[in-house]
């Protein structure tokens, strides 16, 4: 009963206290693939995510209601760090839906063209304001409107104290017209938040040691493997050492609690194995999170393929392995023979048919493709050829009778439409590949039945292709596996070592790019065109993961594209819309949202690539 009466207080004095509009909210969920194609249309930075914000303490003067509801300490604002625009996860402060998404469009844009500068937060927040009426003129009227709803949400001047009131009056002049203030009075308390600006003093990252990376081949996945909704809104932290927990004075049991040897059991547990459904609404209410590394895997599961095979049991290497380079995108610069590329070959791949339950579908690729094969055509008006072209010959008899001959091609000759273009296809064979995607099949069936199908259809057409897949446990070990090379003809041989992929470790992508196109590009072709087959974002454990690993893989691309290759992303990742515009552009790759439909999709898109 007591429960119940303080939910229901809480509720009624929180709704008081707060103004907000749940029925107008607009999500940031709902809206996130419009931000972040609005934010680069803008001229954002095209290599940073969108993200849910935290809010943060702002440190203002609240109503004696607030105060009483316990609410209105923080705040969700807008900021960016070096690869996130964070953005409010949900808006819901203005009276209508369409002011909300306005407010949306509104701070994108101002974090668009806003630069990093020491200019005081009020004078850069006027100068970015004034540089997107310059820049985009129609979005002037939308700031009115907000202009108007935002002010009516801040405090009075006339209710606050006299120092308070001074700056508050400043910054509704700052709003109303921008450049015209040049600094803030100074007050006892910060502003009430600016919703219409981005965040004052933006929380940053902290400049202690990372956490190391997991030892190689541990599984990085939730204690009872199901897959769990990702929390993406970013909170403060700190970290702090891990409590040892070894006080001679503290009793873990009490006295009393006498077990007999058949009830004993000897457990030490001070992290509990299963996940708590209660740590997302707490660490909401936290201010700061504190982050300690015990250097123990919670709900581990014993995984023997994630470990490096011995010598005999691993793939064949092929020489010595190949230095590539790879770029730092903090730095600007190509580091030099920085990772290791050794190229492999299946050790234990013995020649095989095509699976059986694919038959029927191959059958029906090849009779479709076969339309594509270089066919025989007779091309008239030829000074030279096999035969009489008598059309021409009747013409050139006719002119010559009224006397109007002129010298033509009497003959016809066989040519053929050749399609002189050569393909690479690069697989993704990272750890994401071992999981399920329906109750029979995993990502890696997937893929291995996709190449099935994708090689049987360029066979029919008999375009020069060749197949590799590749996985990656840090810069010195980039495992490149030769599936098909182009001088090879598909047969049996090529159709095990198909059968023969399984799941490897991470994701170098930039140096598999880089290989990969240095074979396609000694093929003389008209067209050259770089597949690639992914179920996700570049990631290794040695710093190659977020914006590192997608800014590498980018300058990597546009190499492949300086060589005169395209590339084409093909990907079964939820989230590519986040990073892929990036990396290939507007109509460079293809999400395919139903996996189990990716072998049959596979040869279809490469058609419509090549017609």
């Amino acid at each position: 009963m007591e429960e119940t009466v303080g939910a229901l207080w809480h509720k009624l004095i929180t709704g008081a206290a707060e103004q907000r509009y749940p029925q107008e909210a607009v999500t940031l969920e709902g809206i996130s693939k419009t931000a972040g194609i609005f934010f680069r249309a803008l001229g954002g930075d095209s290599g940073l995510s969108v993200r849910a914000t935290s809010a943060t303490e702002h440190g203002a003067r609240r109503s004696l209601l607030r105060r009483i509801a316990g609410s209105g300490e923080r705040a969700e604002l807008t900021w960016l760090d070096e690869d996130t625009l964070r953005l409010p996860a949900v808006l819901d402060i203005l009276p209508q839906r369409s002011l909300n998404r306005d407010l949306y469009l509104w701070l994108i844009a101002l974090a668009a063209v806003d630069e990093p500068s020491h200019t005081a937060w009020v004078v850069r927040s006027q100068q970015a304001t004034l540089t997107v009426f310059d820049r985009f003129p129609g979005i002037r009227s939308r700031y009115q409107r907000l202009l108007d709803a935002t002010l009516a949400l801040r405090p009075d001047p006339a209710k606050l104290p006299e120092d308070e009131a001074a700056m508050e009056q400043v910054i509704r002049a700052a709003l109303t017209n921008p450049g015209s203030v040049d600094k803030l009075p100074r007050a006892s308390r910060p502003p009430h938040p600016v919703h219409l600006w981005l965040h004052p003093n933006p929380p940053r990252t902290s400049p202690l040691q990372a956490a190391p990376p997991p030892a190689p081949g541990e599984p990085q996945q939730e204690g009872d493997g199901k897959s769990k909704k990702t929390n993406d809104t970013k909170r403060q932290a700190e970290r702090v050492e891990m409590p040892d927990n070894k006080s001679p004075f503290v009793l873990f049991f009490r006295a009393e609690s006498i077990f007999s040897w058949a009830e004993y059991v000897k457990a030490n547990r001070p992290t509990e194995d299963d996940s708590d459904p209660g740590a997302d609404p707490a660490a909401d209410d936290l201010n700061h999170l504190s982050v300690a590394q015990d250097n123990k895997s919670v709900a581990s599961r014993l995984r023997f393929d994630l470990d490096l095979p011995s010598a005999a049991q691993d793939d064949m290497p092929l020489g010595q392995g190949i230095l590539l380079p790879e770029w730092h995108y903090k730095k600007q610069l190509l580091q030099p023979n920085h990772c290791c590329l050794q190229p492999m070959i299946a050790r234990a791949a013995p020649p095989c048919a095509l699976p059986h339950h694919l038959a029927a579908t191959a059958r029906r690729i090849r009779s479709q493709f076969e339309a594509l094969t270089p066919a025989r055509v007779w091309v008239r008006g030829q000074f030279d050829g096999t035969e009489p072209d008598l059309d021409a010959c009747v013409q050139f008899t006719a002119d010559r009778l009224t006397g109007h001959a002129a010298e033509r091609g009497l003959y016809r000759a066989h040519h053929y439409r050749d399609r002189d273009l050569a393909c690479l296809m690069l697989a993704d064979l990272s750890l994401s590949t071992d999981a399920w995607v329906s109750d029979s099949a995993r990502v890696i069936d997937v893929i291995r039945d996709s190449l099935y199908l994708f090689a049987e259809a360029l066979e029919a057409t008999g375009d020069r292709f060749s197949l590799y897949g590749f996985s990656s446990l840090k810069r010195d070990n980039v495992r490149f596996h030769v599936l098909k090379e182009f001088g090879e003809k598909y047969n049996s041989s090529i159709r095990g070592r198909i059968n023969a992929i399984k799941p490897g470790y991470y994701t170098r992508m930039g140096a598999a790019i880089r290989h990969a196109s240095q074979l396609l590009a000694k093929q003389q072709a008209t067209q050259r065109i770089l597949f690639i087959l992914t179920d996700g974002k570049p990631n290794d454990l040695d710093q190659y993961e977020g914006r590192y690993g997608i800014e590498d893989t980018r300058v990597a691309l546009l190499e492949a594209r300086q060589m005169g290759l395209r590339p084409f992303c093909v990907t079964i990742d939820e989230k590519a819309g986040s990073y892929l515009p990036h990396l290939f552009g507007i109509g460079g790759y293809v999400v395919i949202r139903k996996p189990s439909e990716l072998p049959k999709q596979l040869p279809l898109l490469y058609a419509q690539l090549t017609r």
